[in-house]
């Protein structure tokens, strides 16, 4: 059950850090009430997490997430693009096609509008995913909501999986829209459409993974969780039936430092046959990122 080096790691979340993370966060504003949300300087959901990583002043933030990349081992990373011509993870995907995959987030919001913009990200970022918030968008989407079935459409027109939050949001923020129920009706009426669990899925971890003994288009990655507290029926199910369902993502530089994953992740006690799984081969084939 030994961890193994040099497998070529993917990890399904990540994100390039910068000098100013002041305006990070400012889309959720509107949706916190109390105070001390609205005082967090880092992140909403700041509370839960006793070590934020600092990344310091560097003088090239992309060179600088290599670089970490090539310390713990990550072949290739997935971070979010936009259309802002400034966006640093924009230029980071240009910059190395090889070591970080595009995702978008998308907000349903938008009507068609969204669904143009995702193919024309596509085309210039070859695009691997859309990512939902459905609690932090304002106003909030839930996953039940008709809203998101153009972008599902779209997702299966371009053969991207979508990869919603799902569980209890860590900002105080209603949590209705993640909803792991939720799940169900999608992947019935949607049988073509690729899913991946964001950020855990708790308290419904249960529901989770017996939605996906169900549904053969459903998947969850560990994105947000420190290794130490990847739910247990989650690591049994991978362990058993579900080897080829759970993938690994982190939240480097959001929430957790590769220093704190990897020193974590030798503790998982994943069957030897699993890690090749969980660390690459299931995003290589979900992702189609050969």
């Amino acid at each position: 059950m030994a961890m193994p080096n040099d497998i070529g790691i993917i990890d399904l979340m990540m994100a390039v850090p910068n000098n100013d993370t002041s305006d990070y966060y400012d889309f959720i504003k509107p949706l916190l009430m109390d105070q001390q949300s609205r005082d967090m300087f880092q992140m909403p959901a700041q509370y839960m997490f006793k070590d934020l990583p600092k990344t310091g002043q560097q003088d090239d933030y992309i060179a600088y997430t290599v670089d970490k990349m090539d310390e713990f081992g990550i072949e290739k990373a997935m971070i979010g693009v936009d259309e802002d011509q400034y966006f640093t993870q924009n230029e980071a995907v240009k910059r190395h096609p090889d070591r970080f995959i595009a995702c978008y987030d998308a907000n349903p919001n938008r009507g068609m509008e969204e669904v143009r913009k995702i193919r024309r990200l596509k085309q210039e970022y070859d695009l691997k995913a859309v990512t939902a918030f459905p609690s932090g968008l304002c106003p909030q989407v839930s996953l039940a909501d008709k809203r998101w079935y153009p972008v599902f459409v779209t997702c299966i027109d371009l053969d991207i999986p979508f990869c919603p939050c799902v569980g209890v949001p860590g900002p105080r923020i209603p949590m209705e829209p993640q909803k792991v129920e939720h799940l169900d009706e999608i992947c019935w009426f949607f049988p073509e459409l690729n899913v991946v669990m964001r950020h855990g899925g708790e308290p419904w971890t249960d529901l989770a993974w017996k939605l996906m003994l169900k549904y053969p288009n459903l998947y969850y990655m560990t994105s947000a969780f420190a290794p130490k507290h990847y739910p247990e029926n989650i690591v049994k199910f991978a362990n058993t039936r579900g080897a080829d369902k759970v993938m690994y993502a982190g939240y480097f530089p959001m929430g957790l430092s590769l220093e704190r994953i990897f020193a974590d992740m030798p503790n998982v006690p994943f069957k030897d046959e699993v890690w090749p799984k969980f660390l690459r081969e299931n995003a290589r084939r979900v992702f189609k990122l050969d």
